[in-house]
């Protein structure tokens, strides 16, 4: 089955670290720009971070900046969303999605739904005060 299946998360106190992975099934990650959103109960859904198909370019929501990296492994068509330092303005579903992009050294961190061909399935992250 082609997927994207993503794993991590849970609860965390203020401060604390949480890493999220994003794997493809069934398909190469090679050929995709991935990025990571979040949706906040009663608020839209907003744009975390991306990462190019390289792997060399990245971009970050400014309130995570210095805070969250991401990062990719190719040849396991995985990435990984390292956040630490993590605040309950945090707390939200996070989803990554995939999506093509002929520039492999370029992402954006647009939320456009129809602009990523794969969806994961969304986990939820809670950081405690």
């Amino acid at each position: 089955q082609v997927k994207l299946v993503q794993s991590g998360g849970g609860l965390v106190q203020f401060g604390g670290s949480l890493r999220l992975s994003c794997a493809a099934s069934g398909f190469t990650l090679d050929s995709y720009q991935v990025n990571w959103f979040r949706q906040a109960k009663g608020k839209e859904v907003e744009g975390v971070s991306c990462i190019g198909r390289s792997g060399t370019w990245t971009d970050y929501l400014n309130s995570v900046k210095g805070r969250f990296t991401f990062s990719r492994d190719n040849a396991k068509s995985m990435t990984y969303l390292e956040m630490s330092d993590l605040k309950p303005e945090d707390t939200a579903v996070y989803y990554c999605a995939a999506g093509r992009n002929p520039d492999p050294d370029f992402c954006t961190l647009i939320s456009e739904k129809g602009r990523y061909e794969y969806w994961a399935q969304g986990t939820q992250v809670t950081v405690s005060s």
